[in-house]
């Protein structure tokens, strides 16, 4: 298993694992099938080109994008000593087999390394029981609750709010 950055020329592969994931979680993602659909490709090059400020990370098994993750820091002054995890994605076919824990490893390193970054948040679906336990063992918390966070075909779920201090792995 390769992780690294990606770049323009992932694109496609990006695009597809992440529609294929809206499709099969809708409850997982803010966004949806329907939003991201008709996404031009030159839109998702230009976020991964290296100086659009988007840190997105795939793990590769040899060609196949299997799984991917984005992590950054708020942009306003007074926010910028918090960073995020975002998108976490990985296919049916390699859960359980250690890509997540890999694709986050990377990630949290990153954003370890961001200079004067002291906090990354993530946020997940109440009841993703496996995602809970893996953001748990690497170092993240659960700070909040909030209910009736996203309507899905008319079912509402609700969103757990966690954070990690840097350096806390």
């Amino acid at each position: 298993m390769q992780i690294r950055r990606l770049a323009p020329s992932d694109a496609s592969a990006f695009q597809s694992l992440r529609l294929a994931s809206l499709q099969e979680c809708p409850s997982a993602f803010s966004s949806s099938y329907e939003e991201e659909c008709d996404t031009p490709l030159s839109t998702i090059e230009a976020h991964m080109a290296p100086d659009s400020g988007r840190n997105r990370f795939g793990a590769f098994d040899g060609a196949e994008l299997v799984g991917i993750v984005g992590v950054g820091r708020e942009s306003a002054p007074k926010l910028r000593h918090k960073g995020f995890v975002r998108g976490m994605v990985v296919a049916p076919a390699w859960r359980n087999k250690g890509v997540g824990r890999q694709l986050l490893a990377h990630a949290l390193a990153f954003a370890d390394a961001m200079p004067g970054l002291r906090q990354v948040t993530l946020t997940l679906t109440a009841g993703n029981a496996a995602a809970l336990a893996l953001y748990e063992s690497m170092g993240f918390r659960i700070f909040g609750h909030e209910p009736r966070a996203l309507c899905v075909d008319g079912v509402f779920y609700d969103d757990v709010y966690m954070l990690r201090d840097v350096g806390a792995g």
